[in-house]
């Protein structure tokens, strides 16, 4: 079991080392599943549970909110000040239609989406509400560049800002945060706060690890001026820094369950990269997975990093990774990689 904590960004918020992403709640696990993990990821030490209000994953109109439903259920037999509960409104451009008819960021869908994920979670606010990515048109999830042909309305962030300050003067949410966000949107969101006196984002939400490390460039600058926290999701790539897609690219999990699903990992050179890491891990007596999770967790700028896993067996090895600080020459060789193969799903 582990206690350390670190504080989340600006806030009051004293968040674990390692928290727990519900992403397979209601499609890969059912609900007793579900709640053991949730029940073992607590007697480990974990205080922070994320979830969002499109999940299950891959996203579908028939199992959509199923996730919140399950953690909601799991929360009444719990204390509820004990953890700290973090979710996501939904955001457009991505043909989720069966939310909202089409989910934007603004005061309206704010109020509509906060509401069913307290019911769904059966609580009466959560302790971090986020922007699951931006209302407004980046490249993410594997594009890379901006690309200005590609720009669309979208609602102007001191407006969302304004709803989300609304929600924050309710009670029903803590603080605030975003996900999948750029330098200049964290920085906008910032001014912004300051400028209107609003409440301040105190996290981003961003993918990060060993084949993703385009936070380094300007969002940790960013972040650490601002002080802003890094909560680190998809730590093992999609499984592949396991090293099981390696051995098997048919073996099962989201990469071969969900056809054209991550798209990020289809890459050219994230099997070459793969292969590297998994050799660095081996060769030092790791799992690669323990390897992986253990990078993520020890960079300066992150706050806490979000396991991911389909079985408490899984979780368990997870949660192990804790306990493991890398040698100075297991990171030289991680940074060898890097400079040969620098960010292969970005």
């Amino acid at each position: 079991m582990f206690n350390d904590t670190v504080r989340l960004g600006a806030s009051d918020l004293k968040v674990s080392a390692l928290a727990l992403g519900t992403m397979t709640f209601g499609e890969q696990n059912s609900e007793a599943e579900a709640h053991a993990q949730l029940d073992l990821a607590v007697a480990h030490g974990i205080n922070f549970i994320d979830t969002a209000e499109m999940y299950p994953v891959a996203p579908r109109a028939e199992t959509q909110g199923r996730t919140e439903s399950y953690i909601g259920i799991w929360l009444k037999r719990q204390q509820r000040d004990k953890l700290i509960v973090a979710s996501k409104i939904t955001s457009p451009a991505r043909g989720f239609t069966w939310i909202r008819n089409g989910p934007r960021i603004d005061r309206t869908q704010l109020a509509a989406a906060l509401d069913g994920s307290l019911r769904r979670l059966q609580i009466d606010y959560v302790d971090l509400y986020q922007i699951h990515w931006p209302d407004r048109y980046v490249p993410m999830f594997g594009a890379t560049g901006y690309d200005v042909m590609q720009e669309r309305d979208s609602v102007p962030i001191a407006e969302q800002l304004q709803a989300l300050a609304n929600l924050v003067k309710a009670g029903k949410v803590r603080h605030i945060g975003l996900s999948n966000e750029t330098p200049w949107g964290v920085s906008e969101f910032l001014r912004c706060a300051e400028t209107l006196g609003l409440p301040k984002i105190v996290s981003i939400q961003n993918a990060y690890h060993l084949m993703t490390r385009s936070f380094e460039n300007g969002l940790a600058e960013t972040c650490r001026h601002t002080h802003v926290g890094l909560l680190a999701y998809s730590p093992l790539a999609f499984g592949h820094l396991t090293g099981k897609y390696f051995a098997n690219p048919q073996a099962k999990g989201r990469v071969t369950l969900f056809q054209g699903f991550g798209q990020r990992y289809y890459k050219p050179n994230v099997p070459a990269a793969t292969k590297e890491y998994v050799h660095i891990a081996r060769e030092a007596g790791l799992s690669p997975a323990q390897m992986a999770l253990a990078f993520a967790r020890t960079r300066w700028f992150t706050s806490s990093v979000l396991l991911g896993a389909t079985s408490v067996q899984q979780l368990q090895e997870n949660l192990d990774s804790v306990e493991i600080t890398l040698a100075a020459e297991v990171l030289e060789k991680i940074e060898a990689v890097h400079r040969v193969y620098p960010n292969p799903a970005p």
